[in-house]
């Protein structure tokens, strides 16, 4: 599979071509350049997936686990930093989501982004993130995926300040670097720290026979200090990707973002990006279980925990917003944290019927290919709303099935693949994590099956807003709505097609838990009750919002006004994260910080400053160049050593 390296290299030299040639192409010219590499990207991924997951299986049952390239990059010492191409089932089934999220978000941008300024810089950041992104996933080392990790948050911060004159977009692209930035500095610390006492950062060995070796799952030989510090380190790491994930409290930069085109809001915060987190510890899986814990507690049982609150807080956020793209943020968020729980409650890496704690991690993976698709579709349907209303606003919708029926239909099957309706491919993959969470704990499952009803409820009423509800008939006079060309409407058609058929896939033939292949069985117990109360949360919001008057939510609204502005307000957590920051951390904190450093010390060493100054004036007259002071001053010194002997 020496072609590999191609999936990387292409998009960077499509980056660089673009970025420094790209002022004398056109628009059309750009857009095709982005576009065709892209697609060579895509198709060399589908070729590396049929030949790596066609491929007969080791004598364990498991797909084997290549380095098509690595090499080493910097000795030092022991340790040393490769760069490489790792294949193993998730990287495999990654280079599937993002090269094809990418590619429809590159054809759709033709006709989104047609007329804008800046249309070949926009591609040639498109390309940046796609090449990070695919060497992230693909990453040999846990140092090499931090090199890539770091370069995916520069082209987001890019991407989502594209509008780069607009205040609200430099202000979300700051935000979100900031953010990230911040959690990504305890994701280094957690690398060295493991790289030290590890001793490697290597997730797999060559062995000298060319065998590869899975050094995650066979570290050992730690001594007393490594076995207390190596759940720091994973702790730490987990940091990084809970703020690369959005997950409460870092998750304040998604909904800020969507300031970026709605193209970069389908790539970045519904498919790619976001799910860089989730990735992450699926990766470090083998450790997380081994050496994960610290005191007392394990760093599988605190992403739990993190994760339900997450999606509950997201869940409650999106049920109350107004701007569509704030809705399907806070349903990433809510989505990823899905993930998060599933990765958690993996507890035991052998599959089979009866380890249903091996289940988390195939139905975490599961859920991320299938959400990347639907979200995508959802972002890219709100695209074209975007387009032809003009405005991010419920209240500038409603009514526009009529006027967008590929929109209309291709946006509703996505709002019932992440209800979880069967037979769409969010039913699958959510039913495999309620599963999940149920073995590990019922209040955990039955938790999250609640959270899943409030998916479906707020899905449905953004649904009934855009395309039933009151139609905003005097803005529609000005401008009459009308259906996205056909290079936008193509990828809605596609993903849709998609999200149909994705349910099917035996997806635990490919990706699980310890690399066997799993047949995943439906517990009807739990996909019942997950229906059942879904269809109920869904006839609840019809109910509510199909009318072109909605007196019962007009009453809700009045009679909880506290707890929807409460909710509305993102429960004032920007607010909290402003006082915090500005009242406590640079007013009591740094500004006292500030005043020592300029007045001790820089008055300090103005003070040595000002002395050898002063000194080197009142002694100048001792260099006159007059012989005789100098003899003077010598005999001086001379007598003054003899009386000193004398004395003595």
């Amino acid at each position: 599979m020496e072609y590999t390296l191609l999936i990387l290299l292409l998009p960077f030299f499509s980056f660089l071509f673009l970025g420094i040639c790209g002022k004398w192409l056109s628009h059309k010219t750009a857009g095709l350049v982005g576009t065709s590499v892209l697609g060579i990207v895509t198709i060399l991924s589908y070729m590396t997936a049929y030949a790596y997951f066609t491929a007969p299986r080791g004598e364990d049952g498991t797909f084997a686990t290549l380095l098509p390239y690595n090499f080493e990059w910097l000795p030092m010492g022991n340790l040393h930093f490769d760069l490489g191409i790792m294949l193993d089932p998730i990287s495999v089934m990654m280079l599937i989501v993002i090269s094809t999220v990418s590619l429809m978000v590159h054809i759709y941008s033709f006709g989104y982004m047609h007329g804008e300024r800046g249309f070949q810089r926009y591609y040639a950041f498109l390309s940046l993130f796609t090449m990070s992104m695919l060497g992230l996933v693909v990453a040999t080392n846990i140092f090499q995926m931090y090199m890539f990790w770091e370069l995916v948050g520069v082209s987001s911060y890019l991407l989502i300040g594209f509008y780069f004159t607009s205040p609200a977009a430099i202000a979300a692209s700051k935000k979100a670097f900031i953010v990230t930035r911040f959690a990504d500095m305890f994701f280094l610390i957690g690398i060295l720290i493991y790289g030290y006492f590890a001793g490697t950062f290597n997730f797999v060995e060559a062995g000298a026979d060319g065998q590869v070796i899975d050094t995650m799952g066979q570290i050992c030989g730690f001594d007393a200090d490594a076995a207390k510090f190596i759940p720091v380190a994973l702790g730490l790491m987990f940091i990084g990707g809970a703020g690369k994930s959005a997950m409460f409290p870092l998750h304040i930069w998604l909904p800020d973002a969507m300031e970026g085109p709605t193209p970069v809001s389908a790539l970045i915060h519904a498919a790619t990006m976001v799910v860089a987190g989730v990735f992450l510890i699926a990766r470090m899986m083998p450790l997380l279980q081994s050496f994960g814990t610290i005191g007392g507690h394990t760093v599988l049982g605190i992403v739990v925990w993190v994760g339900v609150f997450t999606a509950f807080y997201a869940a409650a956020v999106a049920c109350a917003q107004s701007d569509i793209k704030r809705v399907l943020a806070f349903s990433t968020i809510s989505q990823i944290a899905f993930m998060m729980v599933a990765l958690g409650v993996c507890t035991e890496l052998p599959t089979g019927h009866h380890h249903v704690g091996s289940l988390g991690y195939m139905a975490s993976m599961f859920h991320l290919f299938t959400h990347a698709m639907f979200k995508a579709l959802l972002f890219l349907g709100a695209g074209c709303i975007i387009h032809a209303v003009h405005s991010n606003e419920m209240s500038a919708m409603g009514g526009l099935r009529k006027y967008m029926p590929i929109t209309h239909i291709t946006f509703l099957i996505a709002c019932l693949a992440i209800a979880g309706i069967p037979p769409f491919s969010g039913f699958f993959s959510k039913d495999e994590i309620l599963t999940a969470c149920f073995a590990y704990s019922p209040f955990v499952g039955w938790f999250m099956t609640a959270i899943a009803a409030m998916t479906a409820f707020y899905m449905f009423r953004l649904y009934y807003g855009i395309f039933w509800g009151t139609e905003n008939e005097e803005l529609h006079a000005h401008h009459t709505p009308h259906e996205a060309p056909l290079v936008m409407t193509l990828p809605l058609i596609f993903l849709a097609v998609v999200t149909c058929a994705a349910g099917f896939i035996p997806f635990g033939h490919f990706v699980s838990a310890d690399g066997q292949a799993y047949d995943i069985h439906l517990d009807w117990g739990v996909a019942g009750t997950s229906i059942v109360i879904a269809v109920c949360s869904i006839l609840l919001a019809t109910f509510i919002y199909i009318r072109k008057r909605q007196p019962v939510a007009d009453s809700m609204a009045e009679k909880f006004s506290g707890l929807h502005r409460w909710a509305y307000k993102r429960f004032y957590m920007d607010e909290v994260y402003q006082y915090v920051t500005h009242r406590i951390i640079f007013a009591h904190i740094s500004k006292p910080i500030v005043w020592f450093d300029r007045h001790i010390i820089d008055g300090f060493f103005d003070f040595l400053a000002w002395g050898a100054n002063a000194l080197g004036y009142r002694i100048r007259g001792l260099q006159s160049g007059a012989v005789q002071k100098y003899a003077f001053v010598f005999f001086l010194g001379i007598l003054a050593l003899t009386l000193m002997f004398l004395l003595a």
